[in-house]
């Protein structure tokens, strides 16, 4: 029986809670095939486990082993010479992601790089952004900010020689909500006006799954004077996004989540051209931001790429870039961004039906229901009496069902439109049903 029809980019889909219609939605997937491409681990019945953390960790691709062994035989038969040899050089090595990076996040080639760690990177830029005046000098974040994030702030102000406690902006929802509200994040911004030096938000907010309007943010920061800056790490490879013709200022991001690179693998970074040739920003200089032509002339004096990578410190991780190379080749192959977001709009749609009618008041979503303000994760609060959540998210792995917990009170579960499936959705839902009853 049909319960409820809904419309997505001008298709019309009926959904049923039947497990029938699961495995139909997977027979007609154009990206189900990719799910092939990924290793997914094994559940306690010794079947694959329907694994909803891509969030937190994704998962390896079946060619990662290979990516990686690749340069593990070059190291032993080349050595030294690995660094200067053939198409893959270590060298160079991080330009072989460029391209494909600076797609996923909308960005021109020379705004895009990949190095060090999130944080780090974020430190970077913070030391050539946030440059605070007497008038100007508070940065604005949001209250529920990821912790690494809040620490970064913090440091960044005392560094400075200025207090916390009147130069960090904290922006929280409304009284008895979760999401921030788009008008009071521009307000928030207008209200600080003239002592607003930065603002940094995330581009996904990591507990809720909000999707900020990052556009809106961007013209209200600059509005107000203010450079403006994202963290993406809960974005990049889960949203389409468009951070050059947004005029984002500045943006970092891990690529362990969504784009599958492998434990503390290395980060993103993102600045707009109108930044990269200017010398007169502040940086922490490093042997590999100076020009590669004439960086082994070994000279002291700082000659800055003319791109991004001037802010570079020290040369690339090879391994943890090889399997990043690995993962990045196959969203090209699934079509990138536009692909994949067309398949996570329906299993987003599909996992909402379900919740509802399966669920019901059993259940409590916080993540915002318009599709433009939300990415792959769900956010789910237990409310059925006698149920302790963060006992449920213990049971769904008792279940082969792989969620995490985040304190206090939200088990977060993330259907990537990669690997998984429309019948790992059901089959969600249906463990939640089993253990809640």
């Amino acid at each position: 029986m049909t319960d409820r029809d809904t419309t997505l980019s001008g298709q019309r889909l009926e959904w049923t809670t039947d497990l029938d219609q699961a495995r139909a939605l997977d027979a007609t997937d154009q990206l189900a095939p990719m799910r092939s491409r990924f290793l997914i681990p094994t559940g306690p019945d010794g079947g694959r486990q329907v694994y909803l953390v891509g969030n937190s960790l994704g998962l390896p691709t079946t060619s990662t082993r290979h990516y990686v062994d690749a340069e593990l035989d070059r190291w032993a038969a080349l050595g030294v010479a690995g660094h200067f040899t053939g198409e893959q050089a270590w060298a160079p090595y991080h330009r072989l992601l460029t391209d494909q990076m600076a797609m996923i996040v909308g960005a021109a080639t020379e705004e895009v790089v990949v190095m060090n760690s999130l944080t780090v990177n974020l430190h970077l830029l913070l030391v050539s952004f946030y440059r605070p005046t007497p008038q100007r000098h508070k940065i604005l974040i949001e209250a529920h900010a990821f912790p690494s994030d809040h620490f970064a702030v913090e440091s960044q102000i005392r560094q400075r020689g200025y207090d916390p406690a009147t130069s960090l902006e904290v922006l929280a929802p409304r009284g008895g909500e979760e999401t921030l509200r788009h008008a009071d994040i521009v307000a928030a911004i207008e209200r600080s006006g003239s002592e607003l030096a930065v603002v940094l938000l995330p581009g996904v907010q990591y507990y809720t799954g909000q999707v900020l309007p990052m556009l809106d943010i961007t013209r209200a920061a600059h509005a107000a004077g203010a450079l403006v800056g994202f963290d993406l790490a809960h974005a990049a490879g889960n949203i389409p996004l468009d951070l050059h013709d947004w005029g984002v200022d500045f943006a970092v991001w891990c690529t362990y989540k969504y784009l599958n690179a492998g434990p503390g693998a290395v980060g993103g970074c993102y600045v707009h051209n109108r930044h990269v040739a200017d010398r007169s920003l502040p940086k922490l200089l490093g042997w590999w931001g100076t020009r590669p032509d004439t960086r082994f002339e070994m000279a002291t004096t700082f000659d800055p790429i003319p791109t991004v990578e001037s802010w570079q410190l020290s040369n690339a991780p090879i391994l943890s870039m090889a399997a990043l190379r690995a993962s990045l080749d196959v969203i090209d192959e699934a079509g990138g961004m536009t692909a994949l977001r067309y398949k996570s709009e329906r299993q987003i749609a599909y996992l909402d039906f379900l919740l509802e009618r399966v669920l019901g008041d059993r259940i409590q979503s916080i993540t915002p229901r318009p599709l433009a303000e939300r990415g792959a994760q769900v956010a789910l609060r237990v409310t059925s009496p006698g149920h302790a959540g963060e006992d449920v998210q213990t049971k769904l792995e008792q279940h082969g069902v792989a969620c995490d917990w985040r304190h206090p009170d939200v088990i977060r579960a993330a259907p990537v439109p990669l690997y998984n499936s429309f019948e790992d959705i059901h089959r969600f839902v249906a463990a939640l049903d089993r253990i809640l009853r």
